[in-house]
């Protein structure tokens, strides 16, 4: 009866681990003092684990930032900059590179493959020197043990860590990090080593990035890697994980051909052509096969009938003793436990799994695979599951027919973008080199009170527009004095960009606690789209209408975008994700039209997670960008020439979907540059030409950092060069919300500076 999880959330029911974090950067408690909460996390989840009866529990899923940051500590791949001197490496040197601090900028952020969790991208070069330079995968196994808990420890394999990361500074951009395989595989055989001269049995290793497109070159190397670690470490049986897609069949030959790999695990919920691979070519005698049955993505119970169907075809084919149920990724992506919800109703409720309840479905398909059925849990599951496909608070046939409806017209603004932009500098009479910010201004612990109050109906309603209203003037004013171009009302009425939409919305139901982590201490609350999208009333047209009466420059609506709603949301299973998409795309498309009609001249639409949905596998990705950006398009394809549409995009990589974000025909895109070294900037070298506005970010909002004026106004010449003066704008990377006014405000007035001080060198210069 063996089962398996790939890993879990790592924040507490609570978020117990980020608010220890952020007490520790503000040096309000001891390392000790966070050392401690990490523990207690690590050993309740073990615990939690072993009681529910996983075979195969996972250790080293925890991290204090991300688990490929943990791995360039692992290996000792610190680059200069942060001036490590070796040995182990500590919480000044490991947040240094996340974060960054006074001196040096934070290293790279990205999006985890296309999840909405995100890792520190790796500095690799030809002068890269890898060393064992932290122990806590060992640590962590013999935390454990002392608990009397077997582990399976688990790391970020070779290749892909070697695949995620990128050339350092100086290096070459052609340079292939792949080339380091021989000198980083000693450091794994001596931690792998050490491992099993714990106690060891087990290694898991997640070598994610075998299910994206790789050529037979790719192959050879991976092949090669593990024959290495086959031969340098016997006596340890080695588990590959992948997940996120279908393996390719070419991935999947490797794989297994491999002698010295154990067993394989599979994601069979997003990789449903997996099956039909194993069930052609089968699995070498011996080897086990971790099947991802239970989706560690999304929140919604599994279909245990299907799964024990899905379970019994590979136990037909390779025998009950080779298969090991297992999660399709690790539950780090989903909330973590449906008990700490008392607000949701109870039908509601029973369509619903967080991590905790997976473990105990991994654990119940295991035992009814070998016999033992708990018949009642199992029938309970199959009610809940007719109950949503029969109710009514699902299905809406008003927003079906709606949603049917706009496939037969592309959506597109009739004016072209460069003469929309005409009309709009006539109406706006802006500056060059225009000034703005993304969003949201700080999110202070008063205003953070003022509305967990009015939620909780300990203040009037009178009483919280007040403070809103409040706080609206403080940033319109700050603003004014900062002379920024266009402003932002700060967004203090809403806690997260897309559970504020989500609460107006029908179909999507909210959890008190269903925190997910999306990066460092950084946790976001998904909403859950349950049923068809409609749109009430208005939204955010209150808020706007105020704000841009306190000022006579701009006031930008803001507004979060259909797609980006979509994939931070946890999204219905039961139709295809584009339908939910149209729906979503039309309920924005009527908050658009009425903050026009309400006097908002400047609207932005947030596609901040427009890449991030993005198919891995590149057969399936220009299906995904026509709906995608169709949905963009439904939005804002009925508002005046003079009306200017904004949209925002965020740490992702977007040159190579560039013409799709051209095919957006927004006015104006700000977009992440800043902490990825400035490589969107590449695309334009090469001869992309951008007709419409666009602020690539010219300083990093994610570190507390504060650059200079000289840095900033470098990083506007480097967009001259490339771009044409007309269209560029001046903005930070992203929304200042998790950052402190100690800190925006000089970064602010830092990046008005040197805006006038390039105008002022281009003036100079006719």
């Amino acid at each position: 009866m063996a089962s398996h999880v790939v890993g879990y959330p790592r924040m507490g029911p609570k978020r117990e681990l980020k608010f220890a974090l952020e007490s520790f950067w503000d040096k309000k408690s001891s390392a000790s003092d966070l050392e401690k909460v990490a523990k207690d996390l690590r050993c309740s989840i073990w615990q939690q684990m072993s009681s529910a009866g996983i075979s195969y529990i996972p250790s080293n899923t925890f991290s204090y930032y991300d688990q490929v940051l943990d791995t360039t500590a692992l290996v000792g791949a610190v680059p200069s900059r942060y001036g490590w001197a070796g040995g182990e490496i500590g919480f000044d040197v490991y947040f240094s590179m996340a974060r960054g601090n006074a001196t040096c900028p934070a290293m790279e952020m990205t999006k985890w493959f296309d999840t909405n969790y995100h890792y520190i991208v790796p500095e690799l070069g030809p002068d890269t020197k890898f060393v064992l330079s932290s122990h806590k995968a060992v640590d962590e196994y013999k935390e454990a043990k002392a608990l009397g808990i077997e582990t399976i420890p688990v790391l970020v394999g070779p290749f892909s860590y070697l695949r995620l990361a990128k050339p350092a500074k100086g290096v070459e951009p052609t340079y292939n990090c792949l080339s380091l395989i021989d000198s980083l595989l000693p450091v794994y055989k001596e931690v792998i080593l050490k491992l099993k001269s714990e106690g060891a049995t087990w290694i898991q290793l997640d070598e994610p990035t075998l299910v994206l497109d790789l050529e037979s070159h790719h192959y050879e190397i991976f092949k090669k890697a593990y024959e290495y670690l086959g031969s340098e470490v016997s006596g340890i049986k080695i588990l590959v994980e992948t997940y996120f897609a279908d393996i390719p069949a070419a991935a999947y030959k490797t794989l297994t051909g491999l002698k010295n790999v154990t067993a394989i695990g599979v994601d069979l919920v997003r990789g449903k052509k997996t099956l039909d691979l194993i069930q052609d070519v089968g699995l070498p005698d011996g080897k086990l096969l971790f099947a991802g049955v239970v989706d560690g993505r999304n929140i919604w119970a599994n279909d245990l009938a299907e799964s024990i169907s899905l379970l019994e075809k590979l136990c037909a084919k390779l025998g009950k003793e080779r298969v090991v149920v297992s999660t399709s990724c690790s539950l780090l992506h989903t909330a973590v436990d449906l008990k700490n919800e008392t607000k949701i109703d109870a039908e509601l409720k029973s369509w619903f799994a967080f991590a905790a309840q997976k473990v105990i479905e991994v654990v119940a398909l295991a035992k009814a695979l070998h016999g033992s059925k708990d018949e009642a849990f199992f029938a309970e599951n199959a009610a809940a599951l007719a109950s949503r496909r029969s109710s009514p608070r699902v299905h809406d046939p008003t927003v079906q027919k709606l949603a049917s409806e706009i496939k037969n017209s592309e959506h597109r603004r009739s004016t072209p973008v460069v003469n929309r932009l005409e009309e709009q500098q006539k109406h706006m009479n802006l500056p060059i080199l225009p000034t703005t910010s993304i969003g949201s201004f700080p999110q202070t612990l008063e205003l953070r009170r003022v509305r967990r109050e009015f939620k909780a109906n300990k203040i009037s309603e009178e009483a919280y527009i007040k403070a809103i209203q409040a706080e609206i003037g403080k940033v319109v004013v700050l603003q004014e004095e900062l002379d920024i171009d266009v402003l932002v009302h700060g967004e203090p009425e809403r806690n997260d960009m897309v559970e504020y939409f989500g609460e107006q919305l029908k179909g999507f139901v909210f959890t008190e606690n269903g925190w997910v982590q999306s990066y460092g201490s950084r946790c976001v609350k998904p909403p859950i789209i349950f049923g068809d999208v409609s749109r009430p009333k208005a939204m955010t047209v209150f808020w706007s209408k105020y704000a841009q009466s306190l000022t006579k420059r701009p006031m930008k609506g803001m507004l979060t975008g259909p797609v980006t709603i979509l994939n931070w949301s946890f999204v219905r299973n039961d139709q295809p994700r584009s339908e939910t998409c149209y729906q979503i795309a039309l309920a924005i498309k009527d908050e658009v039209e009425d903050l026009e009609a309400a006097g908002i001249n400047v609207i932005q639409i947030d596609e901040a997670a427009l890449r991030e949905g993005l198919p891995l596998r590149k057969s399936e990705q220009a299906n995904y960008l026509n709906w995608a950006v169709h949905s963009f398009r439904i939005t804002n394809c009925g508002v005046k020439d003079t009306t200017q549409i904004h949209t925002h995009m965020c740490y992702s990589h977007f040159n190579d979907i560039i013409h799709s974000i051209i095919d957006m025909d927004a006015d104006v895109i700000t977009i992440e540059n800043s902490r990825s070294d400035e490589k969107l900037l590449r695309v334009f070298k090469e001869g992309v030409k951008y007709a419409a506005g666009i602020g690539p970010g010219v300083y990093d909002i994610h570190s507390p950092r504060i650059p200079d004026v000289e840095e900033i106004a470098d990083r506007i010449r480097k967009m001259l060069d490339v771009l044409e003066l007309r269209v560029l704008w001046v903005n930070p990377d992203c929304g200042l919300k998790t950052r402190k006014y100690s800190e925006v405000k000089p970064a602010l007035i830092n990046m008005v500076t040197a805006a006038k001080k390039i105008r002022t060198e281009l003036a100079s210069a006719k």
